[in-house]
């Protein structure tokens, strides 16, 4: 039975109380996430600087050992530098850039001949287009002075910072929303089980939850084989009462801080239910936790999709999914 997605009646008056409940969060609280990462961020700075000799060497055998330090470097430039206006600068293969920045590593399968040329050409655009009003020694061929080090690495960070402002809201939100529904379920007797113990999906026991949980689904490729793949879930509950063989009520933690990008991403969870219908039946549950700019059309096609939700302003509608 439907909770929320049943209900459209009452739509418009949940979604002006979860925008309202998002701006309370986002006023008091935003803040603090983004200046506590761009402290942090100002101490990566630093390390990558030093690894560098502050910007005098920027070759390919640091950017081989240290392939974390390239978005760092990106925003050392004037102007600083978006991944793909690096790649089409640098002429370099966009797998190695990504690689470097999301995985922190360098392309397993990349030859080493042609590994060096492209840290190479990274290293002279970098050099080339380093900012010297943030990096005056440069400009001046002197040591920097330990404060001019630390002006620069916040003036980076604070670049860095802006150009992953979202994430971080998400981020600092999401670990929020966990933390509620982490309260919300401990309070009524519910064990926080870490997933590092080798938790496995249909393993769980009665009255226990996991955060972060890879659930195995069937998938087909574009050649037609079936295999198994693991998407994560953010949270997985077994109800109290469930029997031997049920499967624990699954939860996808979501906010938003506008309308815009909700609508471009609702198809996220439509794929998700659907891979798990495919494998696991009509028997699988898997509801929505919101908080933010979830508008009307968004809840629309998310209930067309089977999918129902819970309203983080009115947490107690768990229970009704037998929590």
């Amino acid at each position: 039975m439907a909770v929320n997605s049943d209900k459209p009646h009452i739509w418009k008056e949940d979604v002006a109380q979860s925008v309202d409940c998002f701006n309370n969060w986002f006023m008091k609280f935003a803040p603090e996430a983004y200046i506590s990462t761009r402290v942090q961020t100002t101490k990566d700075v630093e390390s990558a600087l030093n690894l560098t000799d502050n910007l005098t060497k920027v070759n390919n055998k640091i950017l081989k050992k240290h392939p974390n330090v390239l978005a760092m470097l990106r925003m050392a430039t004037a102007p600083p530098i978006a991944r793909d206006r690096l790649i089409g600068l640098a002429g370099i293969s966009s797998n190695l850039v990504y690689s470097m920045e999301d995985k922190d590593r360098i392309p397993p399968r990349m030859s080493e001949s042609v590994l060096k040329v492209e840290l190479q050409n990274i290293g002279k655009i970098i050099m080339r287009l380093a900012d010297k009003d943030i990096f005056p020694w440069l400009g001046d061929k002197r040591k920097p002075a330990e404060v001019e080090i630390y002006r620069a690495a916040t003036i980076v960070a604070d670049r860095l910072c802006g150009s992953i402002a979202n994430p971080i809201i998400r981020n600092a939100q999401e670990q929020r929303q966990l933390a509620l529904i982490r309260k919300w379920l401990e309070a009524r007797g519910y064990s926080y089980i870490s997933k590092g113990n080798g938790l496995k999906f249909r393993e769980m026991e009665p009255s226990t939850f996991a955060f972060h949980l890879n659930v195995p689904v069937a998938v087909t490729t574009p050649e037609g084989i079936e295999r198994s793949v693991n998407i994560p879930v953010d949270v997985a509950v077994k109800p109290r009462k469930s029997k031997p063989n049920d499967l624990p009520l699954l939860i996808e933690a979501k906010s938003a801080g506008d309308f815009t990008n909700v609508n471009k991403r609702r198809k996220e969870e439509a794929i998700k239910i659907s891979q798990l219908k495919k494998t696991y039946g009509d028997k699988i549950r898997f509801i929505l936790f919101l908080c933010g700019y979830f508008d009307t059309g968004y809840l629309g096609y998310e209930a067309a999709e089977g999918i129902d939700w819970v309203w983080e302003h009115r947490i107690d509608d768990l229970s009704k999914f037998g929590v």
